[in-house]
């Protein structure tokens, strides 16, 4: 057998499944001397076509598959496939690869896929014989042979005719093949893009994935900072709401406070309201003490006037002792309730008196400023209270008066103050009507802004007046 350096492509394809009508071979001698080449000729059907990989060997008669070749030769593909000359092709093997023994072999062409597309008829490697050999039959045989012949040529015919639906049939089944072999490219094809877009996509969702790897490690960075942001701000908070919790104990502890103050005032307006009839009643017993003396002594005088005697005198003189000298007693406490309750009495007249001064000069004030802005306080619409109404605003009850009642008044500008020189800041007289003393004081040089102590020339007035007035709205 051939060693080759490549070996043929075979198949384990049995027999009925090859078609031997799509190369036929030509000129098959029925027996080739040995030590000699020998060539193969073979024509192309029009339904094969031929491949780089097809081949021609040499198989021994009772072959099943294509493996069990004895030899074999790479067949040469025809340039023009169309031309007559392309169907008919011819292979030589050499003597040294042919077989040395007398069984039967034939030809079979196999294409690269290991399929036998045609088959030769069976042939023998032998010498000729040199003597002639003279066969004598009778008419018996004679007519057995035609009978043979006959039978032969009819299974020819058969063969014929099973060629031709082969060949057909084959024909069919190349073009299946061919269609298959077209919708196999396009199949690959198709499995390529598909495999070029599936490693694309591939390559995509990689990148997107690396994408959301460094996007979750920024969101878990950033989760880090705002928890640790979030933890701040709980503290922030706590802290808040310890300080809020202070605030509100600490306005709790003010406004116990101002409970604590208002039932102080209130204790002391009680205390005052006793203390008041304390003192009504002093009074009305002093009077009556004083009445009491003044009786006493008219009756002294009369007791010397009338003849009584010594004894009965100086016994109701002695009677009328003891009772001056416990009325005495008893003037003495009434005195001294009588003095500290004059104490309390001056301290609350001069808080009076302090708080009828502090009204005072805010109504000077106030007709000062009024006089600037060229208002009269008769029209004005809201009447600052006089020193009369004020006092009886003021609670009887506090000494030094309310602590909180001065905290609004305090905090707005009165409208009523006295009238000052913006030169030499002196006084005018009370009346804001009066103008007498404002024209006989010298004119400034400049008029200053009572609330901003912005200055203009005197020549301005309007416009000074403009400006204060400015303010006030």
């Amino acid at each position: 057998m051939e060693e080759t350096v490549e070996d043929p492509p075979t198949s384990a394809v049995l027999l009925d499944h090859c078609h031997f009508s799509q190369v036929i071979f030509n000129s098959v001698e029925k027996f080739y001397v040995p030590g000699g080449d020998v060539t193969c000729y073979y024509t192309l059907t029009q339904q094969f076509i031929p491949r780089r990989k097809d081949w021609i060997g040499i198989f021994r008669v009772g072959w099943k598959t294509t493996r069990e070749y004895y030899t074999f030769m790479w067949v040469s593909l025809p340039v023009d496939l169309n031309s007559d000359s392309a169907k008919q092709q011819e292979v030589q093997f050499k003597a040294y690869y042919l077989p040395k023994d007398d069984e039967y072999y034939q030809f079979c062409y196999v294409d690269q896929d290991g399929v036998v597309r045609g088959a030769s008829i069976p042939f023998q490697f032998r010498p000729e014989n040199e003597e002639d050999i003279l066969v004598v039959t009778t008419q018996g045989e004679v007519e057995e042979i035609e009978q043979r012949n006959k039978e032969l040529c009819k299974e020819n015919q058969e063969l014929k005719d099973t060629c031709v639906s082969l060949q057909k049939q084959n024909s069919d089944t190349q073009a299946e093949l061919h269609k298959t072999q077209e919708e196999l490219e396009i199949l690959k094809s198709t499995a390529q893009k598909l495999e070029q877009e599936a490693k694309a996509q591939k390559d995509g969702w990689e990148t997107e994935l690396l994408q959301l790897k460094e996007q979750n490690q920024k969101m878990s960075s950033e989760n880090e900072k705002m928890g640790v942001r979030v933890e701040q701000l709980q503290a922030q908070l706590s802290t808040r709401e310890k300080e809020m919790e202070k605030l509100v104990q600490g306005d709790q502890d003010k406004t116990e406070q101002l409970e604590r103050l208002n039932k102080e005032n209130s204790q002391l307006l009680l205390t005052l309201t006793q203390q008041k009839e304390r003192q009504k009643k002093l009074e009305q017993t002093v009077e009556e003490m004083l009445k009491q003396e003044e009786t006493t002594t008219l009756k002294k005088q009369q007791a010397l006037k009338e003849p009584r005697n010594k004894t009965t005198a100086v016994e109701e003189q002695l009677v009328q002792e003891v009772e001056r000298l416990q009325a005495k007693d008893e003037n003495a406490g009434l005195s001294r309730k009588l003095s500290e309750n004059k104490i309390i009495y001056d301290a609350l007249q001069k808080e009076k008196e302090r708080l009828e001064r502090e009204n005072d000069l805010l109504k000077r004030e106030n007709s000062r400023l009024l006089s600037y802005m060229g208002l009269d306080f008769d029209s004005l619409p809201y009447q600052v209270p006089t020193s009369d109404q004020g006092g009886a605003g003021q609670n009887p009850a506090l000494v030094y008066g309310n602590p909180y009642s001065g905290i609004q008044e305090s905090s707005a500008p009165s409208l009523l103050a006295v009238k000052k020189c913006p030169t030499c800041k002196s006084d005018f007289a009370g009346d804001i009507l009066d103008f007498t003393s404002e024209q006989q004081h010298p004119q400034p040089l400049c008029l200053s802004c009572p609330i901003c102590d912005k200055t203009f020339p005197a020549k301005e007035k309007q416009i000074f007046e403009d400006h204060v007035f400015c303010h006030s709205l």
